[in-house]
C-alpha cells in the first residue's frame, strides 16, 4: 500500500520552521498524504524560528552540512516562487552578504583545511591574506589576524520569521492541517523489541493516530523522545542577540565572526551581534532574559578593538531565544531510531535550522514516502550514531 493510501496521517510535533518545512515536502506532490502539525503556541512568541538571527552560510567543516547549504541556499534564492500561495509571493529578504572569519596563528591551520573541504563542494569562498583583508575592509584592526575566509555568494542572512509563515500558508494550501495543542504523550506498543507509535496524545484530551510521528520539538524535543524511551542529548541553550548602533559606516560589512567568537552583521541602520552559547557552562534553559551585562562585559570591549570606530557602540535593546542544543557533536540529528520503527527525529540543529530547513524537509519527506533518501543521503545525521559513540564535529560552531 503506498503512504497516500495508508488509514493514518503523519502526524508531526512542533510547527516550527522544521516542522512546516516536512510538512511542506511532504505534501508537495500528487497524490498528497495526510499531514498534521501539532503546534502548541500558533503566535511563536517562544519559537527559535522566530528568534533566531536568520543567516546562511557554506562555510562549514563536514561534507554533510555543506551539501546542506548548498541546497538551501538554492531554495531561499527562490521563495518567493517555490512558496508563492494565492497571489501572495513571500520576500524573505535575503541578502547575501557573505561570511567573514577572522584567524589568528593558532585558528589558520583549521581555517585552510576547511576551506580545501568547501572548494571541493563548489562553495564561492576565499582565503584572504591581512593585507587583502585590509583593502576590502579597512574599518577592521587586524593586528592579531594572519587569515580570512570570506564567503563572495550563497552566504547571508533573511527574514526568518517570514520564511517560517510562508512556509506553514504554503503547506496549509498543499492540504496540511495545523492544531494548535500540545502533544503531551504516545501510545505505543512493542514487538521484537521494537517500538512503534500508534498515536499522539493531546493536552485537550484527543488523540491522533499516525503512520509516523515526527519529533519536530526544537528545543523540548528530549521530552518527546523520552516518551518512547529514547535518550536524545538536546537541551535548549539561552542565546542572546543585541540590537547595536554606531555612528561608525563599515561599508560592505559581511557576517564577521571574530576570533574571540563574537559574530556581528548588519540589520537595518545597525547592526545584529551575539556569541555562541557555551554548552558546558551555561545552564539548560535559563530563562529568555537577554544577558545585558554581556554588553559591557564582553560585547562592547571585543568590537571596540576589533573595530576602531566602534568606541561609540550603544546597544540599542537585545533579545534571546534558545539554541536546541545537540550536547553530543552540535549537529542536526535527523531520521529514524532503530528501536522504534516510525519515530522520526528532526533535531538538535544547534543553530543551523533555519538554513538547513530545506534540505531536512526534502530528505525526511523523501525518506517516509520511499523508504530512503533521495536528492542527498542525510544518514551521517543519523539519530544512531549517539549510541554508537560516533560524533560528527563541527569545527565552524558560532
Amino acid at each position: 500500500m503506498s503512504i497516500a493510501k495508508a488509514p493514518h496521517p503523519i502526524v508531526i510535533i512542533g510547527g516550527g520552521v522544521i516542522g512546516s518545512a516536512i510538512a511542506y515536502f511532504l505534501t508537495l506532490q500528487q497524490p498528497v498524504c495526510e499531514v498534521v502539525v501539532v503546534e502548541r503556541d500558533p503566535s511563536y512568541a517562544r519559537a527559535s524560528s522566530a528568534l533566531s538571527a536568520s543567516s546562511i552560510r557554506q562555510q562549514f567543516s563536514t561534507d554533510i552540512n555543506i551539501q546542506i547549504s548548498a541546497y538551501g541556499i538554492g531554495f531561499l534564492r527562490n521563495t518567493g516562487a517555490l512558496l508563492a500561495c494565492n497571489g501572495d509571493v513571500p520576500n524573505i529578504g535575503l541578502h547575501e552578504g557573505g561570511y567573514l572569519y577572522l584567524a589568528t596563528q593558532a585558528g589558520a591551520a583549521t581555517l585552510r583545511e576547511n576551506h580545501a573541504l568547501q572548494k571541493q563542494h563548489g562553495a564561492d569562498v576565499a582565503l584572504l591574506s591581512p593585507q587583502q583583508l585590509a583593502q576590502r575592509f579597512p574599518w577592521l584592526a587586524l593586528q592579531d589576524v594572519v587569515l580570512g575566509s570570506l564567503g563572495l555568494s550563497g552566504e547571508g542572512w533573511f527574514d526568518g520569521y517570514l520564511l517560517l509563515t510562508a512556509l506553514r500558508k504554503k503547506a496549509q494550501s498543499q492540504g496540511v492541517r495545523y492544531v494548535a495543542d500540545e502533544a503531551v504523550g504516545l501510545d505505543m506498543v512493542a514487538s521484537d523489541g521494537v517500538r512503534h507509535v500508534n498515536a499522539v496524545y493531546l493536552q485537550s484530551g484527543a488523540m491522533l493516530p499516525c503512520r509516523y510521528a515526527v519529533n519536530a520539538g526544537g528545543p523540548w524535543a528530549a521530552a518527546i523522545a523520552g516518551w518512547a524511551g529514547i535518550d536524545l542529548p538536546v537541551v535548549g541553550k539561552r542565546r542572546t542577540v543585541f540590537h547595536l548602533a554606531s555612528p561608525a559606516a563599515l561599508p560592505g560589512c559581511p557576517l564577521l565572526i571574530d576570533t574571540s567568537g563574537v559574530w556581528l552583521r548588519p540589520e537595518g541602520a545597525g547592526f545584529i551581534c551575539g556569541f555562541a552559547p557555551d554548552a558546558d557552562q551555561d545552564p539548560d534553559f535559563a530563562p529568555l532574559e537577554p544577558e545585558y551585562a554581556a554588553f559591557e562585559d564582553r560585547i562592547w570591549p571585543t568590537l571596540a578593538e576589533r573595530i576602531p570606530g566602534f568606541e561609540a557602540l550603544r546597544m540599542q535593546g537585545a533579545w534571546a531565544g534558545y539554541y536546541e542544543m545537540n550536547t553530543f557533536d552540535h549537529n542536526a540529528l535527523v531520521g529514524p531510531h532503530t528501536t522504534c520503527d516510525n519515530l522520526v527525529f528532526a533535531n538538535g540543529f544547534s543553530g543551523h535550522g533555519l538554513q538547513q530547513c530545506p534540505a531536512v524537509g526534502r530528505g525526511l519527506a523523501e525518506w517516509m514516502l520511499t523508504g530512503r533518501y533521495q536528492s542527498l543521503d542525510l544518514s551521517p545525521l543519523s539519530v544512531d550514531r549517539i549510541a554508537q559513540n560516533r560524533p560528527l564535529l563541527e569545527k565552524n560552531v558560532i
